[in-house]
């Protein structure tokens, strides 16, 4: 495969929507997992409904990729490399990334540490997010 894993964080930035994202984009499962954490999350009902509406988008727009065993083999690779440079790295940053590599796609994050565990595991990290053609 080819094109752009996104992670959550482009997701919920709120200058993005959907239909700003490129066609070749899709998302991990481990995403929607944040996606429903953070509507369970919300303190007030607005934002509650404003991420619900969110998460419905997404849900609509991208067939999740899944958590597989090649997956699988690449996040034990990366969590490999995170503890040996010792960076406290969140498991679900990790298998996004580990979805990137086995995937071959490359990774669209506002996540600087992210970014940069993603790049110490040789995998493409966009320089910038910036979907409009």
């Amino acid at each position: 495969m080819s094109g752009a894993l996104l992670d959550t964080s482009v997701l919920i930035a709120s200058e993005i929507t959907v239909g700003e994202l490129p066609p070749s984009a899709a998302i991990s499962v481990v995403t929607l997992g944040e996606l429903h954490a953070g509507v369970h999350l919300a303190r007030t009902d607005q934002t509650r409904k404003l991420r619900q509406r969110r998460l419905d988008a997404i849900r609509i727009a991208f067939a999740p990729i899944p958590v597989d065993e090649p997956v699988a083999e690449h996040y034990g690779k990366v969590l490999a490399l995170a503890r040996r440079e010792r960076r406290g790295a969140k498991a679900t940053d990790v298998l996004i990334i580990a979805t990137a590599a086995a995937t071959s796609r490359t990774l669209h994050t506002l996540d600087t540490a992210q970014a940069q565990l993603a790049r110490s595991a040789d995998v493409v990290v966009a320089e910038m997010v910036s979907f409009h053609t």
